[in-house]
């Protein structure tokens, strides 16, 4: 019986400990009682109380956030010197000048290549007008064929000069632009042995109407695909006049490059280019009455050395001796002149005389310019005098003769710079 007892008591407990787990086990898989949730819930709440409760006296004991997580000490922020990074100087975040880089340079970057060839950033014709203090206008100096002062007549508080005509033009009206068109083709490169073109309007011309829109002259160099800048002062704005302004004074020709250098360096996008841009050798064209400022830039402008060719577009109206004088002493430039009947008296008296210099003469562009080339060439009844510019021996002949020019290297226009005579002339 007593054995019976023993037995039956013996389930019972099991019972009572196998009971929660089959109903933990019946309900597996199907979605809690919220009963359940609640009694839980109340369960946590309990429990949390108990941990709070121990918590706070393991804080009374001295296990505090503190003492868990302590706040850096100084040499933990400011490690010393030997801990540290590489101190860097203010100076080391300023802005650093561009290093020009040799053609067949290469330069480190962070890529699977370390090692690329320079290229040039892309970029678009730049072609703008810039203000220059050199350049032709205003000029309130004299006239040098007569020795008397340019401004001649005076009217109340305006200025103005007595033309040839008889006409007066005023100061503030025709002679106080000081801008000068400045391109450089996106082609340019600085590098490169290059070429600064320097353009003398004619008469009744604006820059942007007519040297940029009318004769092309931007456009000629950029399709030529020559190396080569331009450079086209403002001379009388609109206006039959040829006076040559500040180019009229010894070193103007010479201050006006030395002033567009730095301009060309900032338009071209690097200012390590400027000494480049003031060394670079320069083609003087002038058309029509452009003829003035580029007689008298040949003779007294100071870097006629750097001058290493002469473009004359239906100009030759005057100032032969100076023409003459620099074909003369510069047999490594070229010399070019193209003319209507407008022109061709003083362009065969021009070519008598250096023939009786024993200076050879051409009289067509079919050849290649070399040094020391001196071209005459007559056009046709059938070509105007206005679009000489755009149409003389050929269409658009600034371009021809930079393609010309870039072709013949003999000419060895871009090795100017590192002559000799360069620098006494600069």
């Amino acid at each position: 019986m007593h054995r019976r007892a023993l037995r039956l008591a013996c389930r019972i407990g099991l019972a009572s400990v196998l009971a929660p787990l089959s109903l933990a086990l019946v309900q597996c898989g199907q979605a809690p009682n919220p009963t359940t949730l609640a009694a839980n819930s109340q369960a946590n709440v309990q429990a949390n109380t108990q941990i709070v409760a121990k918590t706070s006296t393991q804080v009374a004991s001295g296990d505090t956030f503190e003492d868990r997580f302590p706040a850096p000490q100084f040499k933990e922020r400011f490690p010393t010197a030997s801990e540290s990074f590489l101190q860097r100087q203010m100076s080391d975040f300023s802005p650093k000048r561009a290093v020009q880089t040799p053609a067949t340079a290469s330069y480190k970057v962070a890529s699977l290549e370390p090692q690329v060839p320079y290229q040039r950033p892309q970029r678009d014709d730049l072609t703008t007008l810039v203000s220059m203090k050199s350049s032709a206008f205003p000029y309130f100096g004299n006239n040098p064929a007569s020795d008397a002062p340019f401004l001649n007549i005076s009217k109340g508080d305006r200025r103005g000069h007595r033309s040839y005509s008889g006409r007066v033009l005023w100061q503030d009206e025709t002679y106080n632009d000081s801008r000068v068109l400045v391109h450089v083709p996106e082609h340019f490169d600085v590098r490169k042995p290059g070429v600064i073109v320097v353009f003398f309007h004619g008469n009744g011309a604006t820059l942007e109407r007519d040297v940029r829109d009318r004769q092309l002259v931007p456009q000629q160099i950029s399709e030529s695909g020559a190396n080569a800048v331009l450079l086209a002062p403002q001379m009388a704005v609109d206006a039959a006049d040829s006076s040559a302004g500040k180019f009229w004074q010894p070193g103007g020709l010479k201050r006006f490059m030395a002033e567009s250098s730095e301009h060309l360096a900032r338009l071209y996008g690097d200012p390590n280019s400027a000494r480049a841009f003031a060394n670079m050798p320069i083609v003087v064209v002038g058309y029509s009455g452009g003829f003035l400022p580029t007689a008298w830039s040949l003779e007294v402008g100071g870097i006629s050395d750097r001058v290493r060719g002469v473009v004359l577009l239906d100009a030759v109206y005057g100032e032969l001796d100076k023409f003459a004088s620099w074909i003369e002493s510069h047999r490594s430039g070229f010399f070019v002149s193209s003319y209507t009947h407008y022109t061709a008296r003083r362009d065969r008296e021009l070519m008598s005389m250096l023939r009786q210099k024993g200076i050879s003469v051409s009289e067509d562009m079919d050849g290649p310019l070399r040094p020391g080339s001196v071209v005459f060439v007559e056009t046709g009844d059938g070509i105007r005098h206005r679009d000489y510019v755009t149409r003389a021996w050929t269409q658009n002949p600034l371009k021809d003769v930079l393609v010309k020019m870039s072709a013949t290297p003999s000419l060895a226009l871009t090795r100017v710079a590192a002559s000799p005579s360069s620098s006494s002339s600069r």
